[in-house]
């Protein structure tokens, strides 16, 4: 069998259209076959959920992707709330054996006290950098990231990646992880991050590069009266 990508992606029922509309903007410009992973909760057999702080479904169980990858080779994770505007093949292109995980290390403070559906958006070190993340799934490190071992830590611990040596974070291109409104309109953005709210939610339709999404959203739809 040829080479695929595997991709993990967020999922949470209340912007399920977002996880639909972003995986068909992967689908028309990837040049190789793409797996996808959802990370629905309810087919997360292994993980009960038992923290109460997360402003989506999936906020502590996207670490769950080398586990749910045996362990085993490479995936890419991805916040369902994005736009892919390139070829997932380059971001795939961009992993590096001597790393444990690569991402986007974002150094901003948000321009919004709230985001979508009233939720709280507070500063941290480190915000966004676990919403995108290019995993080296068999790296020795990722171990101990076990349903049980997850189900018991904070947000500041598995956010911060505080399991590893930050030698062992590499750094990815800020046009694979643009945060939509925080940062400023960028048309050559690879993957659009609509991190403040999805533009499926009204208040949040007509913002900065909204339009990239409703357009991909459109073409998902398509064939649909």
């Amino acid at each position: 069998m040829g080479e695929k990508i595997n991709v993990v992606v967020g999922f949470d029922q209340k912007e399920a259209i977002a996880f639909h509309t972003f995986t068909q903007s992967v689908i028309e410009k990837s040049s190789l076959p793409v797996t996808f992973t959802p990370l629905a909760v309810n087919t997360l057999k292994d993980y009960k959920e038992e923290h109460t702080d997360g402003s989506n479904a999936f906020i502590y169980s996207r670490f769950l992707t080398p586990y749910l990858n045996d362990f085993k080779g490479w995936a890419i994770f991805a916040d369902g709330d994005m736009i892919c505007q390139a070829d997932i093949k380059e971001l795939w292109d961009l992993r590096d054996e001597s790393k444990a995980l690569l991402v986007v290390k974002h150094n901003y403070k948000t321009k919004a006290s709230q985001k979508y559906l009233g939720n709280i958006n507070e500063n941290y070190p480190r915000k966004n950098w676990s919403s995108v993340v290019l995993w080296n799934c068999s790296h020795p490190s990722h171990k101990i990231l076990t349903p049980d071992f997850i189900a018991k830590q904070t947000g500041k611990y598995l956010h911060r990646f505080s399991w590893l040596n930050d030698n062992d974070i590499g750094e990815l291109p800020m046009e694979w992880n643009w945060l939509a409104i925080e940062y400023p309109i960028n048309i050559k953005a690879k993957l659009i991050h609509f991190t403040l709210g999805t533009p499926c939610f009204m208040n949040y339709r007509n913002t900065e590069m909204a339009n990239y999404w409703l357009e991909a959203n459109k073409r998902s739809l398509q064939g649909f009266e």
